[in-house]
C-alpha cells in the first residue's frame, strides 16, 4: 500500500460488561471501525483503501463515484480526496442539490465535485454504455461503484478480519453485501458470519455475496438475516432510536440506527432469544457512518 494512501488504522476492541450477556454467558466484542479515522471511518475507508491503490496503478488521477445525498460513502470519498490530495467527483442522486444538506455541505468543503442527476439518469449507474460515455466525460477518473463495493474492496474488508481476537460468531450491518463478502473471505471456516440486513426484501444480496465471494459459494458457515430492517433501508422505529440512545448513554457506544445500530439492536434481540449458544464469543464490526446521524437531525427525523 502507497504510504500516501495509509492512515493509523487502530485496532480498538471495545467489550461490552452487561449483566444482560453474563445471565447469558455470552461475551460482546464491538469492533470500533469508527474510530479508524474522524473523517474516513469504518467499512467506507476499508473498500476505498484498496480502490485507491489500483487507481493509481491505471494512472488515474480522479475519482469518480455516485450516492444519494445523504451518502456515508460520498462523505468518505470528499474526505479521502481532501486527505490524499485528489480530485473527486460525486454522480447524486437529484435531481437538484439541497445546499444545506450537511453532507453536501461537506462534501463541498473537501472540494468534491457534485453533478446532481435525475432519478431516471441515477439509475444507468451501473450500464455499460452510460459508463463508458462518463469515462469519455471524465478521462482521468477512476469509476469507483456505488457504495464502493467491488473486488478492491473485499480486500480492505478482509484484512479486517486479521485483527480480531478469537470469536466464534461475527456480525456486521449489511446494504451491499460487500462487507459481508469481505468477513466471509477472511474468516476460518469454524468462524459464524451473520449479515443483518438493514433493507428490506433483502434475498437478492445472498446471490450478490456469493458472486463476490468464492468461499461463500462454497461454505455453509455464514448467513443473512433479513428479518430485522425495521421498516426498510432508512427506516426506524422509535423503540430502535431508544435502544441506540440507551446504548450511548450505558456503554459509551455511539450508534445511528441506519447501519451498526440496527445491527445491534437485532444482535440484543438474538441473544434474548437464545440465537446463541451459551459460552459464545461474538465480535459485532461497528461500520462507522455516524455522520449519518447529522442528516437525520437535518431531516427532522431524530
Amino acid at each position: 500500500m502507497p504510504k500516501s494512501f495509509e492512515i493509523n488504522e487502530n485496532n480498538h476492541i471495545q467489550h461490552i460488561d452487561s449483566l444482560f450477556l453474563k445471565k447469558k454467558n455470552i461475551s460482546l466484542g464491538v469492533k470500533r471501525d469508527d474510530l479508524l479515522h474522524p473523517l474516513i471511518s469504518g467499512n467506507k475507508w476499508r473498500k476505498l483503501k484498496y480502490n485507491l491503490a489500483h487507481m493509481r496503478k491505471l494512472n488515474k488521477t480522479e475519482l469518480l463515484t455516485f450516492g444519494g445525498a445523504f451518502s456515508n460513502h460520498i462523505h468518505a470519498c470528499a474526505a479521502a480526496g481532501k486527505e490524499f490530495n485528489i480530485k473527486t467527483h460525486a454522480i447524486i442522486r437529484g435531481p437538484v442539490l439541497d445546499e444545506n444538506n450537511p453532507t453536501i455541505q461537506f462534501a463541498k468543503q473537501c472540494g468534491m465535485q457534485l453533478h446532481a442527476v435525475n432519478r431516471i439518469e441515477y439509475r444507468l449507474r451501473q450500464d455499460e454504455q452510460y459508463l463508458a460515455k462518463l469515462q469519455a466525460r471524465f478521462p482521468n477518473a477512476f469509476i469507483l461503484p456505488e457504495g464502493g463495493t467491488n473486488e478492491h474492496a473485499l480486500l480492505g474488508c478482509k484484512e479486517l478480519v486479521h485483527t480480531l481476537p478469537e470469536h466464534d460468531y461475527l456480525v456486521c450491518p449489511t446494504g451491499s453485501g460487500g462487507t459481508l463478502a469481505g468477513l466471509i473471505e477472511g474468516s476460518k471456516q469454524s468462524t459464524q458470519v451473520l449479515g443483518i440486513a438493514v433493507l428490506k426484501q433483502a434475498q437478492y444480496l445472498i446471490d450478490d455475496v456469493r458472486k463476490l465471494s468464492n468461499k461463500a459459494k462454497n461454505q455453509n458457515n455464514w448467513q443473512l438475516l433479513t428479518d430485522h430492517h425495521d421498516g426498510g433501508y432508512g427506516k426506524f422505529s422509535s423503540a430502535l432510536w431508544t435502544f441506540c440512545q440507551n446504548m450511548k448513554h450505558t456503554y459509551n457506544l455511539p450508534l445511528e440506527p441506519i447501519y451498526s445500530g440496527k445491527m445491534m439492536y437485532a444482535l440484543w434481540q438474538l441473544i434474548e432469544q437464545d440465537y446463541f449458544p451459551p459460552g459464545s464469543k461474538i465480535i459485532a464490526v461497528h461500520t462507522g457512518g455516524l455522520q449519518g446521524l447529522n442528516g437525520l437531525k437535518y431531516r427532522g427525523l431524530i
